[in-house]
């Protein structure tokens, strides 16, 4: 399945995607009903009828490719331009076909507004209202019309304007969350330079000065020397047992805090988060907790980056089965699922390290979505041992 949901502000990715867009912008062509129900009763002849079906389907055809790229840079001299022949072959229909087509003008009204920046629509949409009005007078019988046009035409096109002013503030504002999650990452790698600074910086420093020490005592006094090596072999073991409690401490996630980084990563990619609320680890083993914040953590990684999906649930439950408790992590969303079929690597390193931890892991696509459910034990091998 591919995923058929995408934010505002957020363009399509897909052909399902795009088929979406296009069919919530061509719903309102419904409102043509009028000019069909001219050309198939209105009693026109053969070569009229053969020259309105053109005529219309040329104006969709120029409206829906104008609507459906509004936002992607165009320049406004080139709007300006598809509106003025959207216009022409407004007025054009009308004159020539009857009252009817006055419904075109509601159309080229709404474009000004979804097309244009409200700085030149305010006076592109009472432009094209004053062009209805003319025509409408100019028509038989378009005056009657004229009164249940106007207001749609100006509604719609000034309500377009605030739609497509709120589109530019949804993408500044996921613009923004991306700046914050970079300024994010790029503080917490100053913290790992700080802190591994803090802690070889001493100790390098240390084994300068008695490697030095040692240099100069070694030809006359190499018991000294010796001591002073030993002493440097044992400022070295220490150092690397505080990097290896530091690089563990850094790679050693907690499932609290992926929950927490879960939540942040969701909702800065527009994804609705639904998250369960602080866990109660009492009992588990650290290595489990462990696996399965790698598990939350290359999960939420997936539907951020590749499954376009809107929503994203996770559960975090206790069961009891025959191999003894387990903790089952269950992540599920509605979108794609990934780019490709089959498990990509992050999958296989997820589940070679669940394995190592006793628990299993089971990925695989939904009708609508992506499910991911990894289980770990959740009692240490003494505690699955014991009567109780």
């Amino acid at each position: 399945m591919s995923g058929v949901g995408f934010g505002m502000g957020q363009r399509p990715v897909n052909r399902r995607q795009r088929a979406v867009k296009a069919l919530w912008t061509g719903i309102w062509l419904v409102y043509l009903s009028a000019p069909v129900t001219d050309l198939l009763h209105g009693g026109h002849s053969t070569g009229v009828r053969v020259l309105g079906w053109l005529g219309l389907a040329a104006f969709v055809t120029w409206y829906m490719l104008l609507v459906f790229r509004t936002g992607r840079g165009e320049r406004n001299g080139l709007v300006l331009g598809s509106l003025g022949v959207l216009a022409a072959q407004s007025a054009l229909l009308a004159l020539t076909l009857g009252r009817e087509w006055l419904v075109l003008f509601v159309y080229v009204s709404i474009a000004s507004g979804a097309a244009l920046p409200l700085r030149m629509a305010r006076w592109t949409i009472p432009a094209a209202c004053a062009l209805l009005t003319a025509v409408a007078f100019a028509v038989p019988g378009g005056h009657s019309y004229l009164a249940g046009l106007l207001i749609p035409a100006l509604l719609g096109g000034f309500a377009m304007t605030g739609v497509r002013e709120l589109v530019r503030t949804t993408i500044a504002l996921r613009e923004a969350r991306a700046t914050v999650a970079q300024l994010a990452a790029n503080e917490e790698r100053l913290r790992l330079a700080r802190d591994l600074h803090d802690l070889l910086g001493h100790s390098l420093s240390l084994i300068t000065l008695k490697s030095e020490l040692a240099g100069r005592m070694l030809p006359d006094h190499p018991g000294k020397a010796a001591q002073q090596v030993a002493d440097i072999e044992q400022v070295s073991r220490q150092a690397l047992v505080d990097v290896r409690e530091a690089v563990t401490g850094y790679r050693r996630p907690r499932l609290s805090a992926e929950l927490a980084g879960a939540r942040v990563a969701l909702t800065a990619a527009g994804v609705a988060a639904d998250l369960p609320a602080e866990p109660d680890l009492t009992g588990v083993p650290e290595e489990s907790e462990s696996a399965l914040a790698w598990a939350l953590r290359e999960a939420v990684t997936n539907v951020v980056r590749h499954s376009g999906a809107r929503r994203c649930a996770v559960e975090l439950l206790h069961r009891q089965t025959l191999d003894g408790p387990v903790l089952e992590l269950a992540v599920e969303d509605d979108g794609s699922g990934g780019p490709g079929d089959g498990h990509g690597n992050g999958l296989t390193g997820l589940t070679e390290r669940l394995t190592k931890a006793g628990g299993t892991l089971e990925a695989g696509p939904l009708k609508h979505g992506f499910r991911l459910v990894a289980r770990v034990p959740s009692a240490g091998p003494a505690a699955v041992g014991s009567p109780a």
